[in-house]
Parts: C-alpha cells; structure tokens; sequence
C-alpha cells in the first residue's frame, strides 16, 4: 500500500537556467474549493517526519592569547636601556590586548537554521572598460585599462512568503509542449533511472515560462536514486523510504516503489510519472521561496510537530500534490498515453494520512485525490494555493 510523500527542511539553497514557452493552455475561471473525492482503500505506514530543528546552542565563550611574561631588566648605569626595555614591554602588553579584544569580538555566533540553506540570487558583475586620457602642453597620451565593477547587476530573487507569493499570480501555470517521448518502462532502478530523467526536460519545459513571467530564480532539478542508506544536508535517507526531496534534489528510493503492490498502486508508469510530479511540486516551492516561508513559519509556532506546525505541513505537502495534477495537464493533451495521466492521478488520491496514522502531516487521501484533481483542471497556480485554503480543505 502507498506511503505519503515526503519532503524534509532544506540546508542550502538555488541559482538560475532556461527552456522556452510553448502555448499556454486556455484559462479557467476562478473555481470553488476543491470537491471531495471518495475514500480510497487504506496503505501503507507514514515515513517519518523530518525531525524538529532550531537554532543551534549560542556561541562559545571568548578567548584569546594569555598575556606574554616579561623578561627581567638587565642592571644598568644607564637609564636608557631600562627605558628602551619598559617601551618595548608596554607594546608588546598592548598588541597583547589587542589580540584579546579583536578574538572575543570575532567569537562565532549561532547561525539562524530557520534562515538556511537559502542562497541569494544575484549575477556575477563582467568586467567593464574604462579609458582615460591625459593631455600635457607637449604631448597627448591615451591609455585603456580593464577593471571589474564591485555592483552586481539585479536578477530574480526569491520572495520569502506563502500566500503571497508572487507563483500564485495570476496566468502562471505548467505550459503546453509538443510531446514528451519516453523510454519503455523497466522497474529495476537503472530503468526508472531512465525513465524518470526522460520525464524531468518535459517538466523543466513547462514549468520555466512561469518563472520568467513571475521574476522568480530558476534552475534544473537534480536527480539522485538511492539503493543504500546516504545522508544529505536535510538529514538521512534509506531505500526503503519514499522519495524525498532536499536542497534542488529528488532523493528517489527504486526500491521502494518498485516493492509497492496491491491494486491501489500496481506497478505503473503512471505511478512513477505521478510521484515524480509530486516531487517537483516541492521544487516549485524552493524555488519560489515558499519552503523557506514555511519552514520559518513552522519554527515560530514550536515546530513541525505542533498542531499549527503539523496545519502548515499539509499545506506544503497539499499544495504539492495541486502542482503535481497541473504538471500532469499539459501532458494529458497527447505528450504521453492516457492510461498514464489516469494512474497517475488516482495513485496520488491513494496517498496521504489515514486515521490510523499518528501524524497528519500529508493530509488525508479524499484532500489529496481533491487537491491533485484541482491542479489538474485548472492548470493555474492560484488554484493551488493551499496557504488560503480553508482549514476543512487541508484537512
């Protein structure tokens, strides 16, 4: 039976890349909250959380050099060696304390962890060429020199928030492409390797418009299978989990999914497409600044595990889902096989948080199976902002 999907709190963060617009699929208009779907036969166990995080412990005290003894002063008849000697000591008793006062004021601080792992996004400066001429009575000289320019020139940058968010703007969406070939599916990890990275170009494809037009950062997601157990800057991951994503990565476990049986999740391309999709969904998140958002928001009600912390989760892990049905559209209109956009859907309504689950952190199966028929339909990314949702609707 199907397990949630899972995404831990990043560590570090993105830059920037292209592929062109294609047409865009014709708008629709507002639409009500998300129906409610039928309940779905249970699955599988949840995967844990990503464990509770805060700002590291404070700094360490401050240190600096002990204070250099003084040699005894030599017997003199003159005074000058004795003054010479007491100059030297009160310098090196000053360079002394200088040490001291610039290693305490250097001591670390404790980096803000609701803050990292998020890069800014601004160009690297080019070089720009400066030409100055000096005129004298007797004769004139030209000379040109390169220097490089200390103002980086303004790019996108991600804007740290939720509902506001400038990816739910209006027009935004997954765009059409002309087709999306893809290999015959194999379930051994070298095939869902293949398969899998064949689908990313046509997901990039679709997506890119939409940060061109919102003014947001974008780059390539990156792709790891994992067949043992690895630790990444969001923690660790095994085989045996779902696919987790981290930092502009898909952790993605062949194993697991290829182990998934029953008729709720049989093995089909359409649940590999899906799951994929999902994963993206977080990648539209990070880039946009919406996982740095929530994880802020998170930390300052207690963390994930608090009632309003675990509200929060869903609506990440919801509005995932919603991304993921608007990755799907585009590729319902001929790009790929019909079957494979149905189980894709319906694999997606067989996950998420039943009664019997400790944590409901993914939402229940009939809010995801609504949220990803949403996404579907509507193809537009202000359908899916869960941040507004009621809380019946993230439930």
């Amino acid at each position: 039976m199907p397990a949630p999907l899972h995404h831990q709190q990043p560590q570090q963060w993105p830059a920037q890349q292209p592929p062109p617009p294609q047409s865009w699929p014709g708008q629709a208009p507002p639409m009500p909250p998300p129906m409610t779907p039928r309940h779905l036969p249970p699955m599988a166990p949840p995967q844990p959380p990503p464990v509770n995080w805060g700002p590291p412990p404070g700094p360490p005290p401050g240190w600096g050099p002990a204070p250099m003894p003084y040699p005894p002063l030599p017997r003199q008849k003159s005074k000058g060696p004795l003054v010479a000697a007491l100059v030297v000591g009160f310098l090196v008793l000053g360079v002394a304390t200088i040490g001291i006062v610039a290693a305490n004021s250097s001591s670390k601080k404790p980096s803000d962890s609701a803050n990292a792992g998020y890069d800014s996004y601004t160009y690297t400066p080019e070089p720009t060429t400066t030409t100055t001429t000096t005129t004298t009575a007797s004769t004139t000289s030209s000379s040109t020199r390169t220097t490089s320019t200390s103002t980086p020139k303004a790019g996108p940058k991600a804007v740290i928030a939720l509902g506001d968010n400038p990816i739910h703007a209006a027009g935004l969406g997954a765009f059409n492409i002309g087709g999306c070939p893809l290999p015959a599916m194999e379930y051994s990890p070298a095939g869902q390797d293949r398969f899998l990275r064949a689908s990313l170009p046509c997901i990039e494809a679709m997506w890119k418009p939409s940060f061109e037009r919102a003014n947001l950062p974008y780059q390539p997601v990156e792709l790891v299978m994992v067949t043992s157990q690895i630790t990444n800057t969001c923690g660790s991951v095994g085989p045996d989990r779902t696919a987790m994503y981290c930092d502009g990565t898909i952790y993605w476990t062949p194993n697991h999914y290829a182990n998934e049986q029953g008729s709720a999740n049989p093995n089909h391309p359409g649940k590999y497409l899906g799951q994929l999709a999902h994963e993206y969904g977080h990648h539209v998140q990070w880039l946009s600044g919406i996982l740095r958002a929530s994880g802020q928001a998170q930390y300052e009600k207690g963390g994930w595990d608090t009632p309003e912390g675990l509200d929060l989760n869903r609506r990440k892990e919801l509005q995932a889902t919603c991304f993921g049905g608007m990755t799907l559209a585009p590729l319902s209109h001929g790009a790929v096989p019909a079957d494979v956009i149905s189980v894709a859907l319906t694999d997606a309504g067989n996950r998420g948080d039943y009664p019997i689950y400790p944590n409901r952190d993914h939402g229940a199966p009939e809010r995801n199976a609504a949220w990803v028929n949403h996404g579907f339909k509507n193809n537009e990314t202000s359908a899916c902002n869960t941040w507004v949702a009621s809380a019946a609707d993230v439930s």
